[in-house]
This record gives structure tokens, C-alpha cells and sequence, in this order.
């Protein structure tokens, strides 16, 4: 994948068009986004669909993703919110604007067991500036009940201001402060 952080869902979607069509594609593409993100890969959630503001992920039950409460665990429901919120706002980017978390949060509703399945749709508002978007990801049980709802905010900025931006400091240094 890409080392550059400018346009990250741009990658994100050469490989999605790669590998879904191709035996354990979807597999190789989940591996891969847990290497971008290395603690999202340690949970083992495999992508379903992706397209721009759209992603469907699922999680196995299993032992390594347990509470004590013999449930999967909250930070693991956490974990699979914000990457089917990361995958589909990554991909509905327009070219040149980047996006960064800057807060989450979750409802828990019921024990989550049993394979698990979280969706996101986003659609991204304007960007003039930064640009604050909330997205959600719900996360349902086998039986289609809502288990656990994700509301992730980010911050939106291009990266090559447009003509008539006045904003012309640099992503980092806005999210840095």
C-alpha cells in the first residue's frame, strides 16, 4: 500500500478493485489494512463490500476478542466501528483531502455474540477549510438486532487548497494544535 498519507483512500481503493474479485481477496485485503493499521489487524474482522461511503465488515466470536462477561469485548466492538467508518469515509474522499479521527464514541445495546456484522454510510459534506463530518456504524448480531452503534467524527481538510481556500496552513499543523 501506499506510504503517503495524502490521499490514503485512493490506495485503499486500487487494492479493494484488486482483490475482491480474486479467490481470498477479501481476506489478502483485510491483512492488509490491518498492516496500515496494525491494531485493527490484531482483532481478525474481514471486509464483506466496499465503495465509496459505504464498507460492511464481520467479526468472528472468538477466544481473543472475549470478555470476561463471555461476550465480545466493548474495545473490540470499538475497534470494528471505526474501521468500517475509516474504510468508507477513506474511500469517498474526493482526491487531495485527507481525514483524520478526532473523536468516537459508542452506544452499547446488548451483548454482542455470534458473528457480527458493522456497516457505514457516509457521504462527504463539502470541504472548504477544515471540515468536522460525523459518521455512523452500526453493528449487528445474526439475528439483524443492533448490538452496539459507533459515531465517529473527522476532520476533513484538503490537502491542495482550492482556488479562493483561504485556508492555507497544512492539515498537520491544524490537527496538531
Amino acid at each position: 500500500m501506499s506510504k503517503s498519507n495524502d490521499a490514503p483512500g485512493t490506495a485503499i481503493a486500487l487494492w479493494w478493485k484488486r482483490l475482491s474479485r480474486v479467490p481470498f481477496g477479501r481476506t489478502l485485503f483485510s491483512i492488509l489494512i490491518g498492516r496500515m493499521a496494525p491494531y485493527t489487524g490484531t482483532m481478525g474482522a474481514r471486509i464483506q463490500e466496499l465503495s465509496p461511503g459505504y464498507s460492511r465488515w464481520t467479526l468472528r466470536d472468538h477466544r481473543k476478542v472475549r470478555n470476561h462477561l463471555n461476550s465480545i469485548h466493548a474495545v473490540a466492538l470499538v475497534n470494528l466501528a471505526e474501521v468500517a467508518s475509516g474504510t468508507a469515509m477513506l474511500t469517498a474522499l474526493p482526491p487531495g483531502t485527507r481525514g483524520i479521527v478526532t473523536g468516537l464514541s459508542m452506544t452499547y445495546l446488548k451483548k454482542a455474540r455470534g458473528l457480527l456484522t458493522a456497516e457505514c454510510r457516509c457521504s462527504v459534506p463539502e470541504i472548504r477549510g477544515e471540515t468536522t463530518c460525523e459518521v455512523h456504524a452500526d453493528i449487528r448480531d445474526q439475528a439483524g438486532d443492533v448490538v452496539a452503534r459507533g459515531t465517529v467524527s473527522w476532520s476533513l481538510k484538503r490537502s491542495q487548497p482550492l482556488k479562493g481556500d483561504p485556508s492555507s496552513e497544512s492539515f498537520s499543523q491544524s490537527v496538531a494544535q
